[in-house]
């Protein structure tokens, strides 16, 4: 949780920096970011249940 929590941080900061996007575009890309490897990491789990 710890480093999740650090890297949203460090896109905000990223965020901050760059003047061309905004904090919250940053925010939504580390999300969906996470949200994506989470869910290739569930379906490697499942499919190697599955074998």
């Amino acid at each position: 949780m710890d480093r999740w929590l650090s890297s949203i941080r460090s896109h905000l900061q990223k965020g901050r920096e760059n003047r061309g996007h905004s904090v919250h575009h940053h925010f939504l890309q580390g999300a969906a970011y996470k949200l994506g490897s989470g869910a290739v990491t569930v379906l490697i789990l499942w499919w190697e249940a599955r074998r």
